[in-house]
């Protein structure tokens, strides 16, 4: 009777329907995950640290890890911002806004290899669209992918082109759910529109904004198909970045140890990336509690 009892109460029918979402989290997630970790300890079958000697005593990771970091310190603050931008332009209520909205989320739905093709084209410095409008202008062709100064920036612009749609859905949903009152009663006591969105709408979507920093962060800390596809991590290795190059140690080069470290290095920065937003949101919600 009391294991009836107890049955009735425990409904397993919910662990049942997530049960297949977390088979195929811990088939495609968490083993391989588990395992790139465990190859970076091993070496010709035994357990060893010389691995990560040989790739913390290698430039060339070094000069990959400097390169992931710069990308990443122009890109994510840029796609953030952007995507900021446009799901306050689109968050408005007039008639044929959802044209807009489908068009700057159109990107999302081409893949990131197409993207990169596209751009590729766009750039060309001979024949490109973009070398042509700034012929217009009467601006000198412009290297972008072939050119080391500017590689790094053009994969920003490709990446973000692709992505800041994708976020400023996220964006737009915590916009919807702010209250239309609140923003009613800050302009009847003489607030601007920089003020309403410095400090009604910023703090309001906070939570949002962390989310699309943490993910948009270990999104772009493992971007590297542009670099596959168009510039082979040059020119001069300016866009040689930490995937790129465990990519090639086990692929081109056969070396899965190397790039087991290297891999594993990126899943430590973005374990302490995201612990650390986070631990900085919590610290802001103890102190807004605190105060009220």
């Amino acid at each position: 009777m009391e294991f009836a009892a107890v049955r009735r109460k425990i409904n397993l029918l919910p662990y049942f329907l997530i049960l297949p979402a977390f088979v195929l989290i811990l088939v495609f997630k968490a083993y391989p995950i588990i395992s790139t970790v465990i190859d970076g300890f091993r070496n010709r079958g035994a357990w060893t640290l010389s691995v990560y000697r040989r790739v913390f005593t290698d430039s060339a990771f070094w000069n990959a890890l400097w390169i992931t970091i710069k990308i990443n310190l122009l890109m994510i603050p840029f796609q953030v911002f952007v995507s900021f931008l446009l799901a306050l332009l689109v968050n408005v209520m007039v008639k044929g806004i959802g044209i807009f909205r489908t068009i700057y989320y159109l990107p999302v739905t081409i893949s990131l290899t197409v993207a990169a093709i596209l751009w590729n084209m766009m750039f060309s410095p001979n024949s490109g669209i973009i070398n042509s409008l700034l012929g217009v202008l009467h601006i000198p062709p412009q290297g972008f992918l072939i050119d080391k100064n500017q590689a790094l920036l053009s994969i920003v612009v490709i990446a973000s082109w692709k992505g800041c749609g994708y976020w400023m859905m996220f964006l737009l949903a915590g916009l919807k759910n702010i209250d239309s009152s609140i923003y009613e009663s800050a302009r009847i006591d003489g607030a601007n529109f920089v003020k309403i969105i410095v400090r009604i709408t910023v703090p309001m979507i906070r939570k949002v904004l962390l989310f699309v920093f943490v993910a948009n962060t270990t999104a772009n800390v493992l971007l590297f198909v542009p670099m596959q596809m168009i510039t082979m991590g040059g020119p001069e290795g300016s866009t040689n970045v930490l995937m790129y190059e465990a990519y090639k140690s086990a692929f081109k080069f056969a070396d899965r140890p190397r790039s087991a470290v290297m891999v594993t290095v990126l899943l430590l920065i973005i374990v302490i990336v995201c612990v650390g937003q986070f631990k900085l949101l919590n610290e802001k919600d103890d102190a807004a509690t605190g105060r009220l």
